[in-house]
């Protein structure tokens, strides 16, 4: 994933109400980010640490920069805007890196589906096979070499859990992809001590 144009730098001074984040930039200037990651950020958000931020030339927003990267004291990289996980599960499925989502020749985004009026991330469509509904989760939360999803308690993502669980039931596949976007990051476990009900449900599917 290529930024255009490059992402700059800033020092994070406080993330605060969830949605905003100030910073100092290298020439001293205090911005006011939009956060895009409403989760725990456990890790992520530490006063000091270096954040890489967009800026939109959209006149209307009232936050024009969005925080997207986080460069820790200690030197990791982590990806804080979860909706760039989409975006590069979207580019990594197109370009076939991912084998077993291949043979499909159609990708959509967003579709609605399910009886808890779910909308899933990627539905991939061929004629040759069943209808493949996969759905994205980022994993930034790192404790030593493990990453662990969620990094709070999820009721929104034990509804997906349920929905893909009926999806499979009823024939279709059914996929979490989980994007680690920690660079600390070699393992992957669900966190059974955070939100022992999703684990529990990704167990059982």
């Amino acid at each position: 994933m290529q930024f255009d144009p490059p992402l700059q730098p800033a020092i994070l001074l406080k993330r605060y109400k969830r949605f905003l984040a100030d910073v100092v930039t290298p020439d001293g200037r205090e911005l006011t980010l939009h956060c895009p990651n409403t989760g725990a950020m456990t890790g992520c958000a530490a006063p000091g640490d270096t954040v890489w931020y967009s800026t939109s030339d959209n006149a209307k927003r009232k936050y024009a920069h969005t925080w997207e990267l986080t460069e820790t004291q200690q030197g990791a990289v982590i990806c804080v805007n979860t909706l760039r996980a989409n975006s590069l599960a979207k580019e990594a499925i197109s370009a076939g890196i991912i084998p077993e989502l291949s043979g499909y020749n159609q990708l959509k985004s967003e579709v609605k589906y399910g009886e808890e009026n779910s909308r899933i991330d990627i539905m991939l469509q061929a004629d040759d096979r069943q209808n493949c509904y996969i759905e994205v989760k980022s994993v930034t939360l790192a404790e030593k070499e493990y990453g662990y999803f969620p990094d709070a308690v999820t009721t929104r993502g034990q509804k997906h859990l349920r929905e893909l669980m009926a999806v499979a039931a009823n024939g279709d596949r059914a996929v979490i992809l989980f994007a680690v976007l920690h660079s600390a990051i070699d393992r992957f476990s669900p966190a059974h001590h955070i939100d022992a009900r999703y684990a529990q449900l990704l167990t059982e599917a």
